[in-house]
């Protein structure tokens, strides 16, 4: 398809907002953990809605953190290098008809989603390119344009190729596309793949399949591992131009179905040959949908990987006046982990999982054992009644956490959909590491 790009990077730099020098925002009060703190906290200048996070530690010894919007539309950039006093640096204004909660990085080169799910548009662009060489200071490169409905959870893991979940032309739901990015000014269509029946014209099965991304590329380059629903997929990407079919395991049924975002993140702890997958909640409450999931799969033979153990589901504090997290209302169930492990600035996994829990906030696993996963800790930001009607998801009153980066100092980021951007650390022990995950 083709590619849109922009000569002047002052149409960018003149929509952006200065970089504020105050001092971080105080901490909200009424937060519950048990061995996880919060140790800074930034209300992002009263925008909602932060989202997917990118962490970048640049050449000028700062930390940098990232983020799309769900509801304001745009990227806010955060200076996390004291992660006690985060700073805002800027406000990028992205599509105001497009969700632009996406975000992926590595090196100079950045890729931002505009997601037109419910505002189709003929023409519209998929995915932003922008050179990050100077982090505080994105420069816009490039537009890619796929379908009408733009692309959701992109991946780019260095080098030539990124891969995003799109929708095409000709194709039923997102799809998996292969972009050159060698010449980030000009992106083409390097491959493609998709589930049988997306393709207009093949027989529909009973439930519509779909990509949720990302995916994730194996250190050799060879192998893609990732949840499309309905199934936890292996990809031979040898040839890009014509990914296979390797092997799959189908989640959905007998868990949840809820479109594309049924086998909503995959996980790949290479090492280990593990797969963490897990689901997205939709509805409120529980007696709505089928069981959502957060397991590994075993992948020591990527034609049959095989479903080895669930993680334990989350139980609220003592004193909670609710007796499980279905009775609090809003969604209970999985939704990101640390999910850009290609990227140097992100901690790589031990074992030690942090997971963002929608309405549980977000919960820690020992997975020192994969067979017998435990939870370690947790922690639950305060609820917000106060919330203006435009923060978040303000269909539901209940707070949610939404994503969850470690960045190789250990500091752990989440966004919230009423609150802003809490920096949590990690106060419990951390289980020894095993050979493989040295």
């Amino acid at each position: 398809m083709a590619a849109k790009h922009w000569a002047m990077a002052g149409m960018v730099a003149a929509s952006l907002v200065a970089w504020g020098a105050a001092k971080a925002d105080p901490i909200p009060p009424g937060w519950q953990g048990d061995k996880v703190e919060p140790i800074g906290f930034s209300g992002l200048e009263g925008r909602f809605g932060a989202f997917k996070l990118a962490i970048k530690h640049g050449a000028d010894n700062r930390w940098y953190l990232y983020m799309g919007h769900s509801f304001d539309h745009g990227w806010t950039i955060l200076d996390v290098t004291d992660p006690t006093d985060p700073k805002f640096v800027r406000f990028i204004p992205g599509p105001s008809d497009a969700t632009t909660s996406q975000v992926t990085l590595n090196g100079n080169l950045m890729l931002t989603a505009t997601d037109r799910g419910e505002n189709p548009k003929e023409g519209a662009s998929a995915v932003w390119l922008w050179d990050i060489s100077e982090p505080a200071n994105p420069r816009k490169l490039s537009e890619w344009v796929g379908g009408v409905n733009g692309s959701h959870r992109d991946s780019y893991p260095g080098g030539k190729y990124a891969y995003l979940a799109t929708s095409m032309p000709g194709y039923e739901g997102k799809v998996m596309v292969i972009l050159d990015v060698s010449d980030p000014l000009h992106p083409v269509q390097a491959g493609l793949w998709s589930q049988p029946g997306q393709k207009q014209g093949e027989p529909k099965p009973k439930l519509a399949p779909g990509f949720h991304g990302p995916a994730n590329v194996s250190p050799d380059g060879k192998m893609i591992s990732t949840g499309y629903t309905p199934d936890v997929v292996n990809l031979d990407i040898a040839d890009p131009a014509h990914p296979k079919l390797i092997g799959s395991l189908t989640m959905t049924p007998p868990f949840i179905y809820a479109g594309a975002q049924s086998v909503h993140t995959v996980l790949p702890l290479w090492d280990r040959k593990l797969l963490y997958a897990s689901s997205e909640a939709m509805a409120t409450g529980c007696d709505k949908d089928a069981l959502n999931f957060a397991a590994f799969i075993d992948n020591r033979d990527p034609a049959k990987p095989r479903l080895t153990s669930m993680f334990p589901v989350p139980r609220p504090p003592k004193d909670a006046p609710y007796k499980d997290f279905c009775q609090k209302g809003g969604r209970f169930g999985p939704h990101n982990v640390s999910q850009e492990i290609h990227n140097p600035d992100i901690q790589k996994y031990g074992n030690l999982m942090y997971i963002a829990y929608f309405n549980a906030g977000l919960r820690v696993f020992d997975i020192s054992d994969p067979q017998l996963v435990t939870e370690t800790g947790w922690f639950m930001p305060p609820e917000r009644p106060d919330a203006p009607p435009t923060a978040g998801n303000h269909a539901s009153p209940i707070e949610w956490t939404e994503d969850v980066a470690v960045d190789a100092r250990g500091n752990i980021y989440i966004s919230e959909d009423k609150w802003g951007i809490f920096v949590l650390r990690y106060k419990g022990p951390v289980p020894p590491a095993t050979a493989a995950a040295k």
